[in-house]
This record gives C-alpha cells, structure tokens and sequence, in this order.
C-alpha cells in the first residue's frame, strides 16, 4: 500500500487513539526498559507519534527534547493540541531527511507500515541517525522471514511489513548497534519489539 494511502486511512480513525478506548500504557513498560539503557538526556524523536501523545509524555517526563514524526496529518492535528509546544513533521519516513542525531528514538507500531522494498533503508536511516550510545525501540513482526499483508482495523485497511529476525538482527550489526533486548510481547500473537543502543 502506497504511505499516502495509508496515511489517509489513518486519518478516518486518528481520534481511536486520543480517545478513552485506547488503552494508554499500551508500549510504556517496554519504553521503560528501553530508557533503561539509554542517555539521561537529549533530543529524542518519536516515529509514527500518532495522536496519544503517550510516548511523547514519557520522553518529557524523563527530560528528553522531543520531536515528532507522521504522515496522517489528522495524527498530527490532534497531537499539537496535546503538545502545541514541540516541533512536528508532517513527512513519510521513507522521504524525510533527519538534520539532528538523537540520544533515543522510538517508533512503536509505525515503521511496520513502510513498504516492504523500503524497510531496510528506513531502519537504516534511523540506526544511523543515533548518538553513540543513543537507544532506539521498535516494533516489527516476529517472524523468522521477510513479508507483508494487510488487515482490516476499525473499518480501514492497513498494511504490515516485516524484515524477519535474523535480517533486523544482521541490520543492527551492520550499523554498530547492540541488540539490547528483543521479545514477542504479545505471544501468540506476533508482536515484537527491539532495543537496540549504538556502540562508539
């Protein structure tokens, strides 16, 4: 699926997450674990921010200077309302050139959205764009080979993509990145997620 249409879709449910059904500590405890390893301070960007603005909260609370990122500009609209103070980007990863270097980067549940023939670059990119000893969290399908798919959620469809394991595992060592943690956190479900942290 085309990021624009995605992104559109997206639009028509923005307001699920900024609303009292979705569940607010949904990926917290796992940043959480992440800021474990991560640097006390600096500029951190939140991939995919969507509209909770939960992340975000968490990053400021622990004294980070944070950005946001998504495509959905109804996304975007809803988290300058909760944030009308921080710097957004209205950008698909896939195009968007970071200025900065981050001390940590997330993107829990957006990344998973860029094509497939794209998602090695996009990682790349971020991988790169880590201080040494910056951390970055993010979510994948855990599942041992490349693929994609799409699904049906609240009445839009969205596509899914994922590298595979070993390949995201080959990608961390590529870039001088330590896999700090990796887990299927919604066994049986396949839902994972990475920490990794940038060596020197």
């Amino acid at each position: 699926m085309d990021p624009k249409q995605q992104a559109s879709n997206y639009d028509k449910i923005a307001e699920h997450w900024n609303s009292d059904r979705f569940n607010r500590e949904n990926g917290i405890s796992q940043h959480q674990r992440a800021l474990n390893f991560a640097p006390k301070a600096g500029k951190a960007i939140d991939i995919g921010c969507g509209s909770s603005g939960r992340i975000i909260d968490l990053l400021l609370k622990h004294g980070y200077d944070v950005e946001g990122l998504d495509l959905s500009a109804e996304m975007l609209r809803l988290a300058k309302i909760r944030h009308p103070d921080l710097k957004f980007h209205h950008a698909d990863i896939c195009n968007w050139r970071p200025c900065d270097k981050y001390a940590f980067i997330t993107a829990w549940d957006s990344i998973w959205h860029v094509p497939l023939e794209s998602q090695t670059k996009v990682i790349s990119k971020l991988l790169e764009h880590l201080e040494v000893n910056g951390v970055i969290i993010f979510t994948s399908g855990a599942v041992d080979e490349k693929g994609d798919g799409s699904n049906p959620f609240l009445g839009q469809e969205l596509y899914h993509a994922a590298l595979g394991i070993p390949a995201i595992l080959k990608l961390l060592e590529r870039h001088n990145c330590v896999c700090r943690h990796l887990e299927n956190d919604d066994f049986p479900n396949k839902h994972l997620y990475v920490v990794a942290q940038k060596g020197a």
